[in-house]
Parts: C-alpha cells; structure tokens; sequence
C-alpha cells in the first residue's frame, strides 16, 4: 500500500541524518518521504539528491509541522517517525500492512529504548482524563476498537494512520505544541468509529535526544508547554473534575523523583513547577476568553495535489551477519563496510570476555551492531548472566533479530 513517511526535525542535524540512513534500508518497495525542518538541517538534506518532499519549518510545534506534512502526504497511510529514532529495516511495511483491512484507521508498532535491548514503549490504553493504561495485546497483529472516551494510544516515534481519516477530523491539534498530541488525535478518531491496529513486530529504536524543553537524559527544562497541553486536553476530553489536580501532582512527583537521583536542585522544581501552572493559567485564561487556537474545530485538512515522489531504490534486499571477539572489531567493521557499500543489511556481533552487558545499536556507518560479554544478558527481560556456549547463544540472538530484518548466513569464526 502507498505510504507517506513523514519525519519532524528541529535543529537535530546528526539525528535527522541518521534517521534516514535508517530509512534508506527499510523493505517497504513503495513509499514517499516528507521531511519538515529547520532552514540549516534542509540544506544539509538538499545535498542528498533524493526526492524528498522537503518543508522549511522552525517553529516548537510537531503538531503543526506534521500537519505541513500530512497536507503533502499523496499515499493512502501517512506513517510517523521521530528524528531521533531509526526504524528496523521491516518497520513501515509491517505498520502499513492492518490498513488493508479498511476498518483501520490507526496503527501503533513497539519502541526499543537506547540500549536497543529494552522496551521503551508497547502498548496502552488511553483515556478521556489524558491517563495511560496497561495492556498486554499478545503476540501478532491485532485490531481494537475505541470510544471517546477510552482507545488505544499511538506513540508519534511510531505510529501511522489512514490518511484520510486523519485529514477527516483536522489532523493534529496544532495548540498541543508536543504534549498529548497523539492521544488528542486517538480519541478523536475513535469518536469517529474504526479501528487501531497493534502490530508488535513493527519496532523502531528511539534514543530520546535532547531539546528545548528537556535534556538527553529526558530530565525536563520547561513545563510551561505541557501545563498548557494538560489545560486543553482535560478541558476537551476530561471524565472527571480532578484530572488536572491529579496530572499536577504526577508531574511534581515526577520531578521530585528527578531531585531525590540527583538531577535536579530544589530550586529547579520550584521554577518547572511554577511554568506548569503558568501554562495551565494561559489555557484557561484563553479558553475563558474564548480564544481561538488552530486546530479547536477540527475542520478537514484539504489533500495534497502533490503527486506521490516514491523514495528510489526501497525494497527488500540481501542480508549480512558478522560475529567475532572484539579484538578482531576492526577487520570486522572493514567487512561491514563493504557489504553496506552493496547495499546489504549488515548485523555486527562482537562479543567480548566476561558478563557486560549488550547493547545494541544503528552506526553512525549504517550497520546494525550488538556488543557486550559472551555470558552477558541481552534483552532486559531476560536472564542477566548467561552460560550458554557460543554454538548456542548466537542461533538465539539471530532468531530473535531475524523477526525484524534480512540475517545473511555467513558469520566469521569465533577465534578469541
């Protein structure tokens, strides 16, 4: 099916170019790339020579830059990627598969944390109030309906709709700058019937870079966007009168737990928390004046008139699997190197002695790598200390990498 990836960048030049060295290796054979961003960062992708349907964007508001986007998406599903996130290679074809079924107008996939070993995000439920909600779809695909007071929530790293359903209701409320965005727009739709499909094999790996409003360790450095997110959405889809009071005391203890670690000084709470209920105030000093935000009407979008620009040269393509002890890591990457340069998926293993444990991740050099001790655990759920023998520790690591991209047969030998 036709999709449009659309993908907001602000002022993260290396992240946004990483996230399309990702793209240029995913399976999906027909899809068109929109890419909303800073002046600096759409020169740096200009020089690519792809055709990308670029956007010059340099306002804090994802809402509405990705409906700058949406309004150029010319496929039938308009997918979601952050740019500081890279999509495993079967990512957009698996998440634009449920809309087959013309009942779907949503689709959310699961999201690898920074050591690329751990889960970040899965699945949730979301209420009228603007609360998460734990839920365990199963294995596989499966499709739910939702109501406007309760559906499933899409995380914007990864997530796609039918794009004219999305176009339907208005897109993104532009006045939640970044703060309950999707879950506005997943109770919306759901109001208006339909399904959201659940795909867990549809993984992205997301590191959480640094912004304006929050650091690389995703401690905040301003509340005042998301008091005013949290005005407008309880006064929206709010179910109970104390759902503000309650996300204000989830926030404050949020932060508390951030002093208590060291990453915060007291005198930094108090002012995040004085910019939180100064953006509350704002929201409802303009709601009291009836002030009118983009995006509070939710009048149709208009679709493009663009034609689609399919991105060259996607599809499905020949994997490489490298292993071997870090001390051979050099004539291993020499070996990577070459087999990206035709074009191949490359997976790296270097184990090293001992019980450190893995990470994994996307190189700066387009490989996917997963490094760490030969009896170190792997994913974090599972044992931390593993004494299995090589001969089987690697068919389990590859079995669990092979749900989500090409593995090549060749390995190199274990010769520490």
């Amino acid at each position: 099916m036709a999709t449009s990836l659309i993908i907001v960048s602000r002022h993260r030049p290396a992240a946004l170019m990483r996230a399309l060295a990702g793209v240029a290796q995913m399976d999906h054979p027909d899809f068109e790339l929109i890419v909303v961003t800073d002046p600096v960062s759409a020169q740096i992708i200009g020089t690519l020579g792809l055709p990308i349907k670029l956007v010059r964007y340099d306002q804090a508001n994802i809402s509405a830059a990705r409906n700058i986007g949406l309004q150029l998406a010319a496929g039938q599903v308009v997918a979601f990627l952050d740019d500081d996130a890279v999509p495993e290679p079967s990512w957009l074809s698996r998440l634009a598969a449920p809309f087959a079924d013309l009942q779907v107008t949503a689709a959310g996939g699961y999201v690898l944390g920074r050591s690329g070993l751990a889960w970040q995000w899965r699945a949730l439920w979301v209420d009228g109030d603007g609360f998460d909600q734990p839920f365990d779809p199963g294995p596989g695909i499966s499709l739910h309906p939702g109501t406007a007071r309760r559906t499933l929530k899409t995380q914007g790293t990864n997530c796609a709709f039918r794009r004219d359903s999305l176009l339907a209701i208005g897109g993104f409320d532009e006045g939640f700058a970044f703060y309950l965005d999707e879950a506005d727009v997943n109770l919306r739709l759901a109001a208006h019937g339909g399904l959201t499909a659940v795909v867990p094999d549809a993984v992205v790996h997301h590191g959480f870079a640094a912004s304006s409003r929050r650091r690389k360790d995703r401690v905040p450095t301003d509340l005042t966007q998301i008091g005013y997110s949290l005005a407008r959405f309880t006064a929206r889809h709010g179910l109970t009168p104390d759902a503000l009071d309650r996300h204000i005391a989830h926030q404050d203890a949020r932060l508390i737990r951030h002093m208590v670690s060291g990453a915060l000084e007291p005198s930094a709470v108090r002012r995040l928390m004085a910019g939180l209920r100064n953006g509350i105030k704002i929201a409802q000093s303009q709601e009291a004046a009836g002030v009118q935000r983009p995006g509070l009407n939710g009048s149709p979008l208009a679709p493009t008139r663009h034609p689609f620009a399919a991105l060259p040269n996607t599809g499905p393509r020949q994997g490489r699997l490298l292993f071997g002890p870090t001390t051979q890591r050099t004539a291993l990457e020499a070996e990577a190197k070459a087999a990206r340069a035709k074009g191949e998926i490359v997976t790296l293993f270097l184990f090293s002695r001992g019980v450190r444990p893995h990470i994994h991740r996307f190189t700066a050099d387009g490989w996917w790598e997963q490094s760490g001790g030969r009896f170190g655990h792997t994913f974090r759920a599972g044992h931390k200390i593993s004494f299995q023998p090589i001969t089987l520790r690697l068919p389990q690591e590859i079995a669990r990498l092979a749900r989500l991209r090409p593995i090549g047969p060749e390995l190199c030998a274990w010769n520490p």
